[in-house]
């Protein structure tokens, strides 16, 4: 599977197109996260869905799909600033939920705030109508490897 996941990240970093990588990884499809490139910067979405839905009287988005968002563009935004192969791994993933998220689309970016040989340091946030509004803010420390370690 590695190998398989390796050949996407190669072949997304050849054609630019990072949504290869969410394509490949069932889960990432089941939220139906997608990409795009808004002003030079990744930007996901995470179109709504009922099956997304936490807390049905409310009703507001489940929290770990909220993560999982934070987390996937995370590791795209450090996948597109380096030049590595290999899917960066998550070594810690800290996520703030600052209000509830409306059952309606969800968006998120992210910004790498210090980049080392191994290590790299992401922000992130997930929004709905308005990117000056976040719903959750993250921090992830991500391991980043050479070309096939």
């Amino acid at each position: 599977m590695a190998d398989g996941i390796q050949a996407v990240v190669s072949l997304a970093r050849a054609t630019g197109n990072w949504q290869l990588v969410l394509d490949a990884v069932p889960y990432f499809r089941f939220l139906g996260l997608t990409l795009e490139r808004i002003d030079g910067r990744l930007r996901a979405r995470m179109a709504f869905s009922e099956h997304l839905v936490g807390n049905p009287t409310l009703p507001a988005l489940h929290g770990g799909t909220l993560g999982a968002l934070l987390e996937m563009v995370a590791q795209c935004e450090v996948l597109d600033r380096a030049a590595s192969e290999v899917l960066p791994k998550t070594i810690t993933l800290t996520v703030d939920y600052l209000r509830s998220g409306a059952p309606v689309d969800t968006f998120a970016v992210a910004e790498v705030v210090r980049r080392g040989r191994r290590v790299a340091t992401v922000k992130a946030r997930a929004f709905q109508q308005d990117p000056q509004s976040p719903i959750a803010l993250a921090t992830v420390h991500l391991l980043v490897r050479g070309r096939a370690e």
